[in-house]
């Protein structure tokens, strides 16, 4: 391994950061699994030059881990801690609308949430969430319209709508 090498990780962190960031709410939580993510693609570095897309290839070992350590038993899932502010702010919004999106975002289901962080905040496509995520495109789509439909309703402070199924 070379310096080098190591640098083409080192470009990626602020991405992860961000995204470890909304996933799980915590600094210390997206630190460890920022640093979780960098030991395995570290530890498989010899894969690098069969990796077409480095960016998805990253994010799909942080998601796999995040899911891992989800499903732990014991391991509650994301909480928003009072006080904490958003890791990425633009800066002509006001601090009581992040709190908002915060919220809106964390009642989210984790399926949806993924989705929308990764095309929203990281302006994947979604071919590119499908691959890192390991779903259909179709169901990339269906969580992205139904997590902005969420997220709208939320941020309006309505109900999310009840869809009622068709029973003969």
């Amino acid at each position: 391994m070379s310096v080098h090498d190591g640098q083409v990780l080192l470009t990626w962190l602020p991405r992860l950061r961000r995204y470890a960031r909304a996933l799980t709410s915590h600094r210390e939580d997206a630190d460890d699994l920022v640093q979780e993510t960098l030991e395995r693609a570290w530890s498989k570095a010899s894969h690098w030059s069969q990796v077409s897309d480095m960016r998805a290839w990253l994010f799909s070992i942080m998601h796999n881990l995040y899911i891992d350590r989800v499903r732990r038993p014991g391991v509650s899932t994301v909480e928003w801690p009072e006080g904490e502010d958003a890791s990425v702010a633009a800066p002509s919004t006001s601090r009581l609308e992040l709190l908002d999106l915060q919220d809106a975002l964390r009642r989210l289901s984790a399926e949806q949430r993924e989705v929308v962080l990764l095309v929203g905040l990281e302006g994947m496509t979604y071919a590119e969430v499908a691959q890192t995520l390991g779903i259909p495109t179709g169901t990339v789509m269906s969580r992205l319209a139904r997590g902005r439909e969420r997220l709208r309703s939320l941020m309006e402070g309505c109900a999310p709508p009840v869809r009622m199924k068709v029973v003969k």
